[in-house]
């Protein structure tokens, strides 16, 4: 990414009622929510344990989503809740009821897709917000003003939406447009996949994705013979032969040294253009991720947040710092670039062959306490670190520094060869002040 110096805003029309844009990011459990509250998102979608498209994760029971309501009052921030499956018949009963519940513990918003979702929620409880989910590929004006006829005040943009598609739709519909800007894109449109349900029988849009374009694939050729003109009857007769032989008349189309390949997408990442994205008017900085790590959340949420707060504070003399990018990387798990917002991505924006996990570093240690007089730092372990090795300490607002550890002390003051065991308090001295909730990390 090339840094950007200087930026005059070229953006002339009203940003809708959000003054600022929000950072709004993935928590796939309680903890994760308080991580992603506490290094600057605005907001944070969750996933309950019904009716989302994240069913591998956490997700969380209604008294974790009080919780979360109660941790994310405190830092005046929202929690919204992804109900976006596409219903059959059966997955309706007990959607009223769902509803009322998420409203009861606090929720600002449900994300949906399906509308009859959308409806339901509207009839039952009119005073919970409904966003409108990137599962319904809106990415066009019309079909914003559709929805905000309506009644929605927000819809979350498909992914193939361009910048300058986006500012069409905010000269024309006075709504607040949410936008992913960052994290793993889908192969197919908007996440309408079947791979999964052919290959697992794992429903993509009830929650049930098993990510099949991120295997690993080999190419065979079919080595049946050349079509001839037959009866039917000999036609059926040759496709069961042809059945039977399945497995000795393909032919590899590749060597025994050759990569497996996959038919993944490179991640989105646009930290590099927050400028063009406050210009059109995104209201909402969308993160994906809510089965991704703490140390993904927290380093993309921090980066994310510096960058809008200092274009907010001075847009004509902002500055894309290197620190921003350098820190980015040692979240990203794939190649970055910056999906449909410029071009429309082509087949250098997939990953053909096994990925490289550009992400070198692991949490290792999360500090819960720092005394100033003695330099002593109280950390809870998250990953096996030991003296002598070089961490990073970095946390909220750009807080960061690299140090050698030196002797490592339990509880007790017995000294440790290693710091070995999960959520283990170990003390040690550190170079420079820390706070609580501060992490650290080690490369790997």
């Amino acid at each position: 990414m090339d840094t950007v110096v200087k930026h005059k805003p070229k953006y002339s029309g009203k940003r809708y009622r959000l003054d600022k844009p929000e950072l709004l990011a993935p928590a796939g459990n309680l903890e994760k929510l308080k991580f992603a509250i506490h290094y600057g998102a605005d907001a944070v979608y969750i996933g309950g344990q019904k009716y989302g498209l994240r069913s591998n994760a956490d997700n969380f029971s209604f008294e974790e989503m009080r919780e979360g309501v109660e941790f994310a009052n405190k830092y005046g921030a929202k929690v919204f809740v992804a109900t976006n499956i596409y219903a059959h018949n059966e997955d309706l009963e007990g959607i009223e009821e769902y509803l009322r519940n998420l409203y009861e513990v606090g929720i600002s918003a449900v994300i949906v897709a399906d509308p009859v979702i959308v409806d339901t929620a509207r009839r039952v409880v009119p005073n919970l917000e409904v966003h409108l989910s990137t599962q319904q590929s809106t990415v066009n004006w019309q079909a914003v003003k559709f929805w905000k006829e309506e009644g929605l005040p927000r819809v979350v943009l498909g992914r193939e939406t361009s910048l300058a598609e986006i500012q069409e739709i905010k000269d024309h519909v006075d709504i607040e447009i949410e936008a992913f800007i960052h994290g793993a894109m889908c192969s197919s449109y908007s996440g309408r996949c079947v791979l999964s349900n052919h290959f697992t029988d794992r429903d993509s849009n009830r929650g049930g994705c098993c990510q099949s374009c991120r295997w690993k694939y080999d190419l065979f050729e079919d080595a049946r013979p050349e079509t001839t003109w037959v009866s039917e009857e000999q036609a059926q007769e040759d496709r069961a032969v042809q059945q039977f032989k399945l497995g000795v008349t393909q032919l590899p189309l590749f060597a025994e040294e050759d990569n497996a390949f996959t038919m993944g997408s490179k991640d989105l990442c646009m930290i590099g253009n927050i400028p063009d994205l406050i210009d059109v008017g995104v209201d909402s900085f969308k993160i994906e991720g809510r089965m991704k790590s703490i140390h993904y959340v927290a380093t993309v949420v921090n980066v994310y947040r510096q960058a809008i707060d200092a274009y907010m504070a001075d847009p004509e003399g902002y500055e894309l710092k290197q620190e921003w990018i350098d820190e980015m990387n040692k979240a990203a798990n794939r190649p970055l670039n910056t999906g449909f917002f410029y071009d429309t991505p082509d087949h250098e924006d997939h990953i053909y062959e096994p990925e490289e996990k550009a992400a070198p570093y692991d949490f290792a240690g999360l500090v819960m306490s720092y005394e100033e007089e003695t330099g002593l730092v109280t950390v809870q372990q998250r990953n096996h670190f030991k003296p002598g090795q070089e961490v990073e300490f970095f946390g909220p607002g750009g807080t960061f520094f690299k140090q050698k550890i030196d002797t490592i002390w339990d509880e007790e003051g017995n000294e440790l060869d290693a710091a070995r065991h999960p959520l283990q308090l170990v003390r040690f001295k550190v170079e420079q002040p820390v706070k609580y909730f501060d992490m650290m990390r080690k490369k790997k």
